[in-house]
């Protein structure tokens, strides 16, 4: 049982931490703009974290990454864990700068995310790679939280320039 919950989260973490942070960003309500708040806590959880658990497994976990995206064993993990790992602390880092760094952090990890997305397609229809890692909730995250990010910075800047 324990091992089906631990199994369960660290599959679907990405989600997890992307629920948690439209929560803990709807219920502070008094700590800002909206759109900047909501950004901050989409850079934090799902994108700041979810790049350090990430690159942490390809890096130090490489089999177990891997096997879960589909892959076999790769000298290439190494390098995905590292930008991983250089995403994930910019945009962990962002929660606590301004407006502008918070810019820049979404454009690195939206390029580094939607071209994951690109990727995770090619796998799909070039090698019918399905695996949980690669048609599952990593790739619709690669693309909600850009996605995301990019419109409430859009909206954030608006309201600043109002």
């Amino acid at each position: 049982m324990v091992a089906h919950v631990i199994r369960f989260v660290l599959q679907n973490l990405p989600a997890l931490l992307f629920l948690l942070a439209l929560l803990v960003a709807a219920t502070r309500r008094h700590h800002g703009p909206a759109a900047e708040r909501f950004l901050s806590w989409i850079l934090l959880l799902p994108i700041g974290v979810t790049g350090l658990w990430a690159g942490a497994f390809h890096v130090f976990f490489p089999a177990t990454a891997a096997k879960l995206i589909g892959w076999e064993v790769s000298p290439f993990q190494f390098e995905v864990g590292m930008s991983d790992l250089a995403i994930g602390a910019t945009a962990f880092a962002a929660f606590w700068r301004d407006l502008n760094f918070k810019a820049a952090a979404v454009s690195a990890a939206s390029i580094f995310l939607l071209g994951d997305a690109i990727g995770h397609v090619r796998q799909m229809l070039i090698a019918g790679n399905f695996a949980p890692g690669n048609a599952g909730v990593p790739f619709y995250m690669d693309i909600i939280c850009p996605a995301l990010a990019i419109a409430l910075l859009i909206i954030a800047k608006q309201h600043r320039a109002a």
